[in-house]
């Protein structure tokens, strides 16, 4: 005779939104569109179930839905959390832009791994120009990525996504002492030895920096790191540097 066995329900988390609004504590507020058709159209919340709001000045906020309308609805503020759940370090991404989907890709693991602002690139090989008319729809959707993956992962300080330079702008910069670009290592030191808690990392696009753009990087106080003997793809790269950051810092 076979037997089988019933997984048992699963408590699903509370939903959490990211909203554009001031929230205080025994207030009501208005939901904005986007996350009144999230939560009440798309998810066809009622009265009564509840959410966890954030608006990325730090913290979260435990909010009960208290009044729907065709097009409107109010939830009640009702706690306050101050966790961010941010990492201990502060690292600044440097991310010399690609084309598709790896974009998206780099940005929300990146998101979620704890970075704390992105400074889109130029370089050399960088298959991508943003014209004029496409700079800020792009950066909102970028944006709008981020704001996902904080919505997702719990955390609730949305890192920007900056306007895109070019490397050699941005290396004119004021920058973190702790400065470190994906490249060989010849000498094979461990950069993160000394690593301050405040950084930049600057990741090159496919194809990698040129050796010109390196030795520039590194005049400018960079120091190239190594991540073991393969070739990391653009979107790779920076999931695998944050998460050995969140391991060693």
């Amino acid at each position: 005779m076979q037997s089988c066995f019933v997984l048992p329900e699963s408590n699903h988390p509370m939903p959490r939104f990211f909203i554009e609004a001031d929230l205080n504590v025994d207030t009501a507020v208005e939901l904005t569109e986007t996350v009144f058709h999230h939560w009440v159209k798309v998810l066809r919340a009622q009265v009564g179930e509840t959410a966890t709001l954030f608006n990325g000045q730090g913290g979260e906020y435990d909010v009960t839905l208290t009044e729907v309308a065709k097009k409107s609805a109010t939830v009640s503020v009702n706690a306050f959390n101050p966790a961010n759940r941010t990492p201990k370090f502060q690292a600044l991404l440097g991310q010399v832009m690609s084309k598709g989907d790896r974009m998206d890709y780099a940005i929300q693991k990146a998101v979620e791994l704890g970075v704390s602002e992105i400074q889109l690139l130029t370089s050399e090989r960088c298959e991508m120009r943003l014209k004029y008319d496409r700079d800020q729809k792009k950066l909102d959707h970028w944006q709008g990525v981020a704001i996902a993956a904080c919505e997702q992962c719990g955390l609730n300080i949305v890192p920007k996504i900056l306007a895109p330079i070019s490397l050699e702008k941005w290396l004119e910069n004021e920058l973190p002492d702790t400065k470190l670009v994906l490249a060989p290592n010849k000498d094979e030191t461990d950069v993160l030895a000394d690593a301050t808690l405040d950084l930049a990392l600057l990741i090159g696009p496919e194809g990698g920096l040129s050796e010109a753009e390196i030795n520039t990087a590194n005049h400018k106080g960079f120091r190239n790191w190594c991540i073991g003997e393969r070739v990391l793809r653009t979107e790779t790269a920076p999931v695998v540097a944050l998460s050995i950051l969140n391991y060693v810092l």
